[in-house]
C-alpha cells in the first residue's frame, strides 16, 4: 500500500499536544514512519472541516485514549524531508498545543510503541523529534500563571 502523504504536492497541516498533568508532559515513541522510534508529542493530520482544537482533541483520543483540553498554541514546527534526489518526500506544518489532561490513562495504539510522563530535564537523554524540548518548555510556561 502506498503512503498517500509521501511525495505530496502541498504541505499537510497537523497538530500535536504537549499534555500537562501534575507538572509532567506526555511523550510518545512512534511505532511507524514518519518519526519511527523517536519520542514526540501525540497528534496527527487535521481533517477537512475540523478546527485545530477539534483535531488535536480527536488525534490525542485516537492515539492515546486520553481526554484533553487544549489551552493555547505553544508553537509550531515544519518538517520537510527529501529523498536522495532532493525531491520533497514529506512536508508537514505542525501546530503544537499546550493541553491540560482531563481524563484517562495512556494506551498504546498502532501508532505508538511507548509512552512516558516526564519532566523537561528528562527529555535530554531521549531520541526526540527536532524542537520537542522547546515546545514542551513553551507549553509548561503557559501553565505557570495558573
Amino acid at each position: 500500500m502506498s503512503d498517500p502523504r509521501a511525495y505530496p504536492d502541498r504541505p499537510f497541516l497537523a497538530v500535536s499536544a504537549a499534555i500537562v498533568r501534575h507538572g509532567q508532559v506526555l511523550v510518545v515513541r512512534r511505532a511507524r514512519t514518519p518519526a519511527q522510534g523517536l519520542f514526540t508529542l501525540p497528534g496527527g493530520v487535521v481533517e477537512a472541516g475540523e478546527t485545530l482544537a477539534e483535531a488535536v482533541v480527536r488525534e490525542v483520543l485516537e492515539e492515546t485514549s486520553l481526554t484533553i483540553e487544549p489551552v493555547a498554541l505553544a508553537g509550531h514546527r515544519e518538517v520537510i524531508t527529501r529523498d536522495a534526489a532532493q525531491r520533497v518526500q514529506r512536508h508537514f506544518v505542525i501546530m503544537a498545543f499546550a493541553a491540560r489532561w482531563v481524563a484517562g490513562e495512556p494506551q498504546l495504539s498502532a501508532e505508538l510503541a511507548e509512552w512516558r510522563w516526564l519532566r523537561p530535564p528528562q527529555l535530554s537523554g531521549l531520541s526526540t523529534t527536532e524542537g520537542l524540548a522547546a515546545i514542551v518548555e513553551a507549553a509548561l510556561r503557559l501553565f505557570e500563571s495558573e
